[in-house]
């Protein structure tokens, strides 16, 4: 008998636990045999355990090294650092991956859309050091940190990336041109790895012009490695190119197998409990999941093709809806990528 591998879950806030209800709906209609260790954390865990990171839950991820979660909030005030960041840090997850591609059947303005942001997820300004210069607090400096290391690594990832999934171009985004030390290492090293690809293209562009190309003729980039800031900022326009963060999957990845899969859009938590969330993103993480570290990858396809069928099928829920339509809850939306994966299965 096969063992089934052990995933920590984390449901997360706001409308985390509906749109995880839906996804484990359909990793089990997919065929896919995960044991879930539940675990908290983020605002709500705060209430039960006094702490937004419990101990617990941290052991959990150690322990398992593989993680799937809904949108967590940090709670306002307290002295939380995010929880999120906290824990991208805390298992050295350095690499975010998020694909972007165009899904038939989803609105948006773009019908070419083909990409992959690696971005580099432990240092620059999110690294957390920041302070006030001044008693009265009128002034706060905050540091980026990049380092070689840290550079070298995620840039390696991407191109690996590109090797093990047909990609034949990484365009590295900075800002360089101004922040000579900090970008200009990042860039420097860059290129000194991309001279051991020699099978893979490689061009460097500054993030404000990356970002005017992306939104006027996406289809000339492949792969995109870049900063955690900047990392962030075209990650979230990309998910905008194929039709909002309800649609777009994320992995953040560490050495040694560790790994983390979410959706990356907030925890709305003005819609929360109304079941009219989209759950594909967070299904679409799962297979993510499946397919890069449990090496389920017939069974990821199942859900990516469940998804797209659906999709096909006109069913939208309210975030991906033209206006006038009917739009799908997230119940039903569930319920109808069951069915599909079920009537593959």
């Amino acid at each position: 008998m096969t063992t089934r591998p052990t995933v920590t879950l984390i449901e997360g806030d706001g409308i985390g636990p509906e749109i995880t209800a839906a996804t484990l709906r359909a990793l089990e209609a997919a065929g896919a045999t995960i044991a879930w260790e539940r675990a908290d954390a983020g605002a709500g865990a705060v209430a039960k355990h006094g702490d937004p990171l419990p101990q617990a839950t941290l052991d959990s991820i150690k322990r398992n090294k593989l993680a799937l979660k809904g949108p967590l909030g940090t709670p306002i005030g307290g002295g939380y650092r995010s929880v999120n960041v906290t824990l991208r840090q805390t298992f050295d997850l350095y690499a975010n991956v998020r694909p972007a591609q165009t899904i038939p059947g989803v609105p948006c303005r773009y019908t070419n859309v083909d990409l992959v942001i690696v971005r580099e997820n432990t240092e620059d300004l999110y690294a957390g050091v920041e302070h006030y210069v001044d008693p009265r607090r009128t002034a706060a400096e905050s540091i980026a940190i990049i380092t070689k290391f840290g550079s070298e690594r995620v840039i390696k990832y991407a191109f690996e990336y590109a090797r093990s999934h047909g990609r034949k171009k990484i365009t590295l985004v900075h800002k360089a041109n101004i922040l000579k030390m900090t970008n200009g290492l990042f860039l420097d090293t860059g290129r000194e790895v991309a001279k051991q690809y020699p099978d893979i293209a490689f061009d460097d562009m500054i993030v404000d012009a990356t970002a005017m190309k992306l939104v006027t003729r996406p289809e000339q980039f492949d792969m995109i490695v870049t900063m955690n800031l900047f990392g962030d900022i075209l990650s979230d326009l990309t998910a905008g190119l194929i039709g909002g963060l309800g649609v777009a999957p994320a992995a953040n990845i560490g050495d040694g197998g560790c790994a983390m899969f979410e959706a990356v859009h907030g925890t709305a938590p003005d819609i929360a409990g109304k079941g009219i969330a989209n759950p594909i993103a967070a299904i679409l993480s799962a297979a993510m999941l499946l397919r890069y570290s449990l090496n389920m990858e017939k069974d990821a396809d199942r859900i990516e093709q469940g998804v797209l069928r659906v999709l096909e099928q006109g069913h939208r829920t309210a975030d991906i809806a033209a206006k006038g339509t009917r739009a799908t809850g997230t119940r039903e939306m569930g319920d109808l990528i069951v069915r599909e994966l079920e009537r593959q299965y």
